[in-house]
């Protein structure tokens, strides 16, 4: 009988967080029954949530702390979210309140090592039927189902989690779907595939690999970006498409790439699909002996892989070269001054006027998203009256213009058919002399 190899315990850990976090990633844009109509909704008359006097709105917080006990990893500390929902409530309420209606903000603690499709699917009938809510902000909810669910039951969503939304999810669920802080999966795959050929990633290389989560909205920039940017430069790409579906496909998955890569001399590795699909990657890429320089981004949590040396080797760092868009996944204060724009400025006032303040940027990282969410609520309804519905709610957010800015991210203005307020970027490297990421140049639009 085969001994089990010495690296498991490490890779099984690797793959439980993962797992956690990134079943959803399989079919993210499907629809759920009834939801096709979505698009269809009427800007007239109030929405679920919505009386002559209140707006209920719920936020969602991720419980990480079963997950990492079982897994071992380090996050940083990000405060208490209950406390922060408060303050935002108070502050919105001070000032205006939500199209004349006193915001009634409720936080609901979701277990995250716990996370399947019937949980969110409880957790959906919790907040639509139970809190009978108008908008929820997601923090973690990943599951194919989720989306879906609130679009059906016409709850507006301000979604704060780091998932690739591209542009025909968004469409799929129009009117009910939005990000205050991040971009939309289309735009970002633009600038990342650039950055990279402009950066001279992929010189003097004739193939490169590419490990991706197997989920439509990869498939959907693989065929439409990956394959054409890249064959214009001369490069082949070697694509592992990674079933995330269960510990041991997920597993199988990614040591079966390194093996790929390794027996094409392959030195040059990227990746799409988020959910920390990269840094165990590279785990496993070091039990199969593989080793290569890496194109990353924010979706591939650069913050985790400088604060777990246990799980990322940190070899793998040296030379990653991609694009970051929410500075506080991405670098540390000593790279970028905190606060550095009005927009966290103002966000970190709103939590110190309720005595909440934050160490490091990190730390502020689910505030600032809340915030974000909060504050794009609260604009886009400023004007609107009686009709508070989603499909009213969002041609007044597009309508905001550069009134918006985001805390979370770079950028703010939705556009007149946008639907992400996460419009910037900036390049990311790994710097050996601090041991981080920096940034490179200036914020540049997305899909650039």
């Amino acid at each position: 009988m085969t001994s089990p190899s010495p690296r498991w315990p490490l890779l099984a850990r690797a793959g439980a967080v993962l797992v956690a976090a990134a079943l959803a990633y399989t079919s993210c844009g499907t629809l759920m029954p009834g939801a096709e109509s979505a698009g269809g909704a009427s800007a007239d008359g109030t929405g679920p949530g919505v009386t002559d006097d209140t707006v209920k709105v719920v936020f969602i917080g991720t419980d990480l702390t079963r997950t990492a006990s079982m897994t071992g990893f380090r996050n940083a500390d990000v405060g208490k979210p209950a406390e922060q929902v408060k303050a935002l409530e108070t502050y919105v309420n001070a000032n205006g309140g939500v199209a004349g209606r006193k915001l009634e903000a409720v936080y609901r603690e979701y277990e995250a090592s716990k996370d399947s499709p019937a949980a969110e699917t409880t957790l959906c009938s919790q907040i639509t039927q139970d809190d009978k809510a108008f908008a929820v902000v997601l923090t973690g909810q990943l599951q194919s189902n989720a989306r879906p669910c609130y679009a059906q039951r016409r709850t507006l969503m301000l979604d704060a989690t780091l998932i690739a939304d591209d542009r025909a999810t968004f469409t799929q669920l129009d009117p009910y779907l939005w990000t205050a802080s991040y971009p939309e999966y289309d735009a970002f795959a633009t600038s990342f595939l650039s950055v990279l050929i402009r950066q001279r990633f992929f010189d003097g290389r004739k193939e490169a690999g590419l490990v991706a989560a197997d989920t439509p909205a990869n498939k959907s920039v693989y065929d439409k970006l990956v394959v054409p940017l890249l064959s214009e430069s001369g490069v082949t790409v070697a694509v592992n498409w990674i079933d995330t579906t269960s510990l041991g496909t997920l597993n199988s998955g990614l040591s079966q790439a390194a093996v790929n890569f390794r027996g094409k001399r392959i030195d040059r590795v990227f990746f799409l699909g988020g959910a920390r699909l990269a840094p165990f990657f590279m785990t496993s890429a070091k039990a199969q002996s593989f080793t290569a320089r890496y194109g990353i981004s924010t979706f591939d949590s650069p913050v985790f892989m400088v604060n777990n040396p246990g799980t990322v080797p940190p070899e793998s760092l040296a030379g990653m070269v991609g694009i970051g868009f929410a500075p506080a996944n991405d670098v540390p204060d000593s790279q970028l001054a905190f606060p550095d724009t009005d927009a966290e400025k103002k966000c970190l006032d709103i939590y110190r006027q309720a005595g909440i303040t934050f160490a490091e940027r990190e730390n502020a990282r689910v505030a600032f998203t809340y915030c974000d969410a909060a504050l794009l609520l609260q604009g886009a309804a400023a004007n609107l009256g009686p009709d508070l519905n989603a499909a009213a709610w969002g041609t007044a957010a597009r309508a905001l213009g550069p009134a918006f800015r985001t805390a979370g991210g770079f950028g703010g203005e939705l556009g007149p058919d946008g639907y992400a307020a996460g419009t910037g970027y900036r390049i990311l490297k790994y710097d050996t002399g601090c041991t981080c990421f920096t940034y490179d140049g200036p914020v540049t639009p997305l899909g650039r």
